[in-house]
């Protein structure tokens, strides 16, 4: 005849519901989402003249989906481009460095300036996993309308 310990049960089915709420809770806190190209594409442009320069920039009129990743950990794949050519300013591109938007046809949707926590050692044109906090930038023309903090990287697979 089988005997249930209703006590022991308890026991095991409580300690079995706190590991699955600890598992899911670190998950939320060392994850980023994933985002695409087509993503940083939600965006549209608005010719403003520019006092400090004396000229028309366009400015971003970021749209409501990547809004919603200002100042969140979102991870992007593409090319590694080092602009400045002396490790100053790094980019992840859409495309390769002869297609980029400083380079090619590319819009400005299809670069992100990158703040690395360390110097990275990749090479231009290198594919790369780069992860970050995501700054929305419409107001400073030296910089992308795109940033990532506090990035790392690695290479893709």
């Amino acid at each position: 005849m089988f005997k249930l310990n209703l006590s022991k049960t308890a026991a095991i089915g409580k300690l079995y519901s706190l590991v699955i709420l600890l598992a899911l809770a670190s998950t939320a806190l060392y994850s980023q989402e994933e985002l695409t190209w087509n993503d940083f594409g939600d965006v549209s442009f608005k010719p403003t003249f520019d006092t400090v320069y004396e000229g028309d920039f366009l400015v971003p009129l970021f749209g409501y989906t990547i809004k919603s990743y200002d100042g969140k950990k979102i991870s992007i794949t593409g090319y590694f481009l080092d602009i400045s050519g002396n490790g100053k300013l790094f980019l992840v591109s859409k495309y390769p460095m002869a297609s980029c938007f400083f380079c090619g046809g590319g819009g400005p949707e299809t670069v992100i300036e990158v703040n690395f926590k360390s110097r990275p050692s990749f090479k231009t044109d290198q594919i790369i996993v780069v992860t970050g906090t995501l700054e929305l930038n419409d107001n400073d023309a030296n910089h992308c309308n795109y940033i990532l903090n506090d990035a790392t990287a690695k290479l893709a697979n």
